[in-house]
């Protein structure tokens, strides 16, 4: 509990607390204190200036301090919280009628002081206490004549060192004791209620802390309540959206184990399928050299050459996929026509598409079609679109690769009239090894790459492959190109 953050904090806000209070009280105090040395400095300003008539007369051949001593008892009658001094020109102590039992510390008063009072400077101006050094009070200081010296001062301490004792009995008044009882309320009140909004604030912490450590368990579907759109709230807004990348970040993960396992699983099937077959030939050649018939040894070694041929497609296109997947093979983008490239694509599989008596035919536009991209990998993506639109079509079906211009681009799709591909296997036929009927014989159905590498090509291009089936009807799979911009006309002559 102690080292819990609203401890710290509730210890930082009860410190910050008592130490305004303390502030205030001080400051308080020493505002009280002046404003009382100001009223007092300003209703007794000309108390010196009034006395100087009644102690002039006794300061003529010699300063009688009996007789003084006696008037300024009966003016301490009345106030006593005066104390009077005579002092010369300078400043120094030419005469004091404190107590008896008071004891003189200063024999000299800074003129300073005095001299601003004489001046009308604004009040409160403090003096030297005679009696204290270094101590100031409120005073009033008039000019007196002394023995007929001129220039002389009439020094009033309006606050004696006994009301200055007597102060401290300030204390006792009901009206302090009110004040700082009102204070120390206030200062619980709010010492209160700030612990029970930062209890608030922190139970909000102390929630999310409990979902981030339910997360931490493995439960991932926990969230925090948001609430305000505080910064709280958008520290938990901020995990929930990381809890959510996560969650899909590892849902990606765990598809693209499976897909690796898939992967790993058809490929082994791919790689040891053809590699029985060599093996299975090649020994039989080798056992039954002697005895076999020129024209079964040569079909044996064309049906090894053939798997062989198969092993090594496999692996190129291993390859291939890695390479394009990794961006490893940069696009190099340049202007051709496409219709032409379709034309040389289409009747390199004119012989295949005859051999499975499929009507292959290419439907392109009268006018001329140029685009922008890489001849080489579209060739690349376009026989592989051929390729599996010719194994997925039956006997006497039909294979049409079309090729609209538009304005900024130009669609090509491949067509067939193949089985189609039902709705549940629409988003899968791009993972690499997948194949709609499982139980498709490998010899025809491919190595279930061909797809997967027309796709990332077309991605290498700021292209999607697109794909529509319906089942029982055949399949349409259609891509962009951007067409070629026009460049700089020659400049013709005069």
């Amino acid at each position: 509990m102690l080292n819990s953050f609203y401890a710290k904090l509730s210890a930082l806000f009860l410190v910050l607390i008592l130490g305004l209070g303390v502030v205030l009280i001080v400051l308080g105090g020493r505002t009280a204190q002046r404003y009382a040395d100001e009223v007092e400095q300003k209703l007794n300003r000309t108390l010196a200036q009034e006395m100087v008539p009644r102690f002039e007369p006794l300061l003529e051949d010699r300063i009688d301090k009996a007789a003084i001593r006696s008037k300024i008892e009966d003016m301490t009658g009345i106030n006593r919280r005066i104390e009077i001094y005579l002092l010369d020109r300078e400043g120094r102590l030419k005469a004091s009628f404190a107590p008896d039992s008071a004891v003189i510390e200063q024999k000299r008063v800074d003129m300073a002081p005095i001299r601003q009072f004489m001046a009308g400077a604004t009040l409160p101006i403090l003096g030297d206490d005679p009696r204290r050094d270094g101590a100031q009070k409120p005073f009033s200081v008039a000019h007196i004549e002394i023995m007929g010296q001129e220039g002389c001062y009439l020094y009033v301490i309006l606050r004696s060192e006994q009301y200055a004792s007597a102060a401290g009995m300030i204390g006792d008044s009901y009206i302090i004791r009110g004040a700082l009882t009102g204070l120390g309320l206030i200062l619980l009140v709010v010492t209160g209620v700030g612990l029970l909004l930062f209890r608030r604030l922190t139970q909000r912490l102390r929630h999310m802390q409990d979902v981030v450590g339910t997360f931490e368990q493995g439960h991932f579907d926990v969230r925090v309540d948001e609430g305000s759109n505080d910064e709280i709230g958008q520290l938990a807004a901020c995990f929930n959206r990381m809890a959510d990348t996560l969650n899909e970040t590892m849902e990606e993960l765990r598809q693209a184990d499976r897909m690796r396992r898939e992967l790993v699983a058809n490929v082994s099937h791919d790689l040891r399928s053809p590699l029985a077959s060599i093996q299975g030939y090649l020994e039989t050649v080798h056992m039954k050299d002697g005895a076999l018939d020129p024209s079964d040894r040569q079909r044996y070694v064309k049906t090894a050459l053939r798997n062989a041929q198969r092993l090594s497609d496999l692996v190129g296109e291993l390859f291939e996929l890695s390479k394009l997947e990794t961006k490893q093979v940069e696009p190099n983008i340049e202007p051709f026509s496409i219709a032409e490239l379709v034309q040389d694509v289409v009747m390199q599989y004119q012989p295949q598409a005859e051999d499975q008596t499929i009507d292959l035919r290419a439907d392109l536009p009268a006018e001329p079609t140029r685009v922008e991209a890489d001849i080489g990998l579209v060739e690349r993506a376009l026989s592989n679109l051929i390729d599996n639109a010719i194994h997925y079509t039956p006997e006497d079906g039909r294979v049409q690769v079309r090729v609209d211009k538009h304005d900024r681009n130009v669609s090509v799709s491949v067509s067939d009239t193949g089985p189609g591909i039902p709705d549940d296997a629409l988003p899968h036929i791009f993972e690499r090894s997948y194949r709609v009927d499982k139980s498709r014989d490998r010899d025809k159905g491919g190595a279930g790459l061909g797809l997967a590498i027309a796709k990332t090509i077309l991605e290498l291009h700021d292209s999607t492959l697109e794909v529509e089936s319906t089942v029982g009807e055949g399949t349409i799979f259609r891509f962009r190109l951007p067409v070629e911009l026009p460049g700089p006309q020659p400049a013709q002559r005069p």
